[in-house]
Formats: C-alpha cells, structure tokens, sequence
C-alpha cells in the first residue's frame, strides 16, 4: 500500500560549512575523497495531517589523518533539508508510514537534497568533489525495521 500525499514546502532549515583556515582548506581538499557521507532522517508531525521529515547530510572525515589531527582542523560539512508532507488519509498504520518517511519519500526528494549539499561543497572551495556514496533507500528502511 502507498500513502497518497502531496509536497506542500521543501527548503534547507540548517547548513554548515566548516573550515577553520586556508591550511585546513589545503589538507581538506588533499583529503576529501576519504570523507564519508553519513544520513539521518526524522519527522515530526504537524496539524491538519502533516508531517516534517528533516534529512540530514553529514560529510566528513571518520578516519584518523595524523597530520590533520596534529592540527585538529578539519572540514566538516552538514545540511538539514526540511519536507512538509500533507497526507490525503487521516489513519495511517505505523509501519506503512515508517516506510514512507525512509524510503519513499526520500527516493524522490534525494536526488535535489545531494545536487543541493554537493553543489554548495563545490562552492564552499572543492570544486572537483565527486559524489561517490549512493543510499540504497530500501536497505536503510530494512535495517531500521529490525
């Protein structure tokens, strides 16, 4: 079963770009294709059958790079993309709603969100990143479901 919905808002609620010096600029950009893009989805609801389903993008170096650690300085990278959500049905079970929220929805706002995020990186002083992670939706959906 699908849900039946319609997209009433859709912007970034939170951006932010670190990089605390030109050095940190240098050794990000040497160091950029080890970062890692990381997701974290929530929702609140809203009156009147609405939802707010923030995606979270986070990228950034996990790894231990001593000579960035010796500086502590790395770059760091994070945006919150807030979609209002208006739903037709007025009772929705849980788990269909769960699916929605991680899966659906986001197979068809993600595409825009990662466009978005990486094009601000490219402007933020790493105009040759390339995007290398692709979220396999389903799969996230699967894994918070056991």
């Amino acid at each position: 079963m699908s849900i039946k919905y319609k997209i009433i808002l859709e912007y970034i609620k939170d951006l932010s770009i670190e990089t605390p010096d030109p050095q940190s600029l240098v050794m990000a950009r040497e160091y950029i294709s080890k970062y890692s893009l990381m997701i974290d989805i929530t929702s609140k609801a809203l009156k009147n059958k609405m939802i707010e389903v923030y995606t979270k993008l986070i990228y950034e170096d996990k790894n231990k790079n001593k000579k960035q650690e010796a500086r502590s300085k790395k770059s760091h990278f994070e945006m919150i993309y807030s979609t209002v959500v208006e739903l037709e049905e007025e009772k929705i079970n849980p788990e269909i709603l769960k699916k929605f929220i991680l899966c659906d929805l986001q197979i068809e706002i993600y595409p825009k969100i990662e466009r978005s995020f990486f094009e601000i990186i490219k402007l933020s002083g790493f105009p040759d990143i390339q995007i290398k992670t692709k979220i396999d939706f389903n799969k996230l959906y699967n894994s918070k479901k056991n």
